[in-house]
């Protein structure tokens, strides 16, 4: 499988300080997460210094961020590739190695001005269970951010990816509803595709139900959630429903071939590698014939009459060609893209802003990208 030229990702895991891991751990229930506001305390992050030398496979790799690679190294998990997907959901994730950092520098969480629920909506086949991420500012109503989490559609969940959902909540003044979509290889392809696009229409339907505007709805997603994003934009564009405001992809899966500049460079680093690639392929796909498919290799996809994009992607990362790929594809259709990268981190980084400057940066920058769609 690692010599196969044909990959569907997304990462690792992820994220920063979210409220729970995935460690075997039941995903916390929604009710005990209705208060998202966190204390804060000495900012040591200056303070991160490697205990090593930089990994071979990332000479440039920023301090803050190969501290916490060190971290998740530590924890000594059989690679991925080794276990099967129930296994693999017990691994610790780079969530786990970002919150460990914080308490051991004594780095305090993040302030997020945000309440959480959990709800349940109607799904291709069967409910699905969606966080809500509300603003606490009394406000009448507000835009609304349909968010994927990543995870190569096999691995994470809502609480690994947390930290994304309440900042992009926090940082836009968006209600931000974070999908549980279905996982393979329980649910192969398309069932989280499905999914996706079954959750966005619901939100174009019921967004006032939750004092969303309907008239104000973007796509965000990380990795096989970036990748989700694309493609229920051009789901909801072919089925004549609501165009969203705006697409954010952060280091989407956009195509199907590993050996692209990225792939090649960095086919040994973590926390996403190569042959977790090819091991995300056999979880999700029913055949290698599928990694053609336009929603999985969005690239060869019709991009025409898609909203504003935003793609961010990661030097140190498999993914960074495909998401300057599909910036290019985008850019060639007539859309407006608007894309950034970042030096010296890895896949994941993205809701690391706790710890790593340039995820806080990333945080930043796609608030600010989608507070302009939504034309705040």
């Amino acid at each position: 499988m690692k010599k196969r030229s044909l990959v569907f990702a997304a990462g690792v895991c992820l994220m920063a300080m979210a409220a729970c891991n995935s460690n075997g751990k039941k995903q916390a229930a929604d009710s005990a997460l209705s208060d998202t506001t966190a204390t804060t305390g000495t900012d040591s992050t200056k303070s991160l210094k490697p205990a090593g030398p930089a990994p071979a496979w990332g000479k440039d790799i920023k301090p803050e961020m190969q501290v916490v690679i060190e971290k998740l190294a530590s924890y000594g998990d059989k690679p991925i590739p080794q276990l099967t997907a129930v296994e693999a959901r017990k691994n610790h994730t780079p969530t786990d190695a970002v919150m460990d950092v914080m308490k051991e520098h004594n780095i305090g969480k993040p302030v997020f001005n945000v309440d959480t629920a959990g709800k349940d909506i109607p799904g291709a086949d069967g409910n699905i269970h969606v966080r809500v991420y509300t603003p606490k500012t009394n406000a009448a109503s507000y835009p609304v951010i349909v968010y994927y989490h990543g995870g190569g559609f096999v691995i994470a969940n809502l609480d690994v990816y947390d930290a994304s959902a309440n900042a992009l909540a926090d940082k836009t003044g968006a209600i931000v509803v974070s999908v549980a979509y279905r996982l393979a290889p329980e649910h192969k392809f398309p069932a989280a595709h499905q999914d996706a696009y079954a959750a966005y229409k619901w939100v174009t339907e019921n967004a006032a139900s939750m004092k969303g505007d309907p008239k104000n709805i973007a796509l965000a997603g990380e990795s096989a959630g970036g990748n989700l994003a694309i493609a229920t934009a051009i789901k909801a564009r072919d089925s004549k429903i609501m165009l969203p405001k705006a697409i954010l992809a952060v280091y989407p899966v956009a195509q199907s071939d590993m050996n692209t500049p990225s792939y090649t460079k960095n086919a040994g680093a973590k926390p996403l590698d190569k042959p977790m690639m090819a091991w995300f392929v056999k979880n999700y796909l029913n055949s290698m014939a599928e990694a053609k498919d336009p929603r999985i290799s969005l690239v060869s996809a019709d991009l025409k009459g898609l909203p504003a994009t935003t793609i961010i992607t990661a030097e140190i990362d498999p993914l960074q060609s495909d998401g300057m790929m599909i910036a290019e594809r985008l850019k060639a259709a007539g859309v407006t893209v608007d894309s950034k990268n970042y030096e010296g981190v890895t896949h994941e980084f993205f809701g690391m802003g706790a710890v790593v400057p340039q995820a806080k940066d990333a945080e930043e920058y796609a608030a600010a990208q989608l507070k302009k769609a939504f034309g705040r």
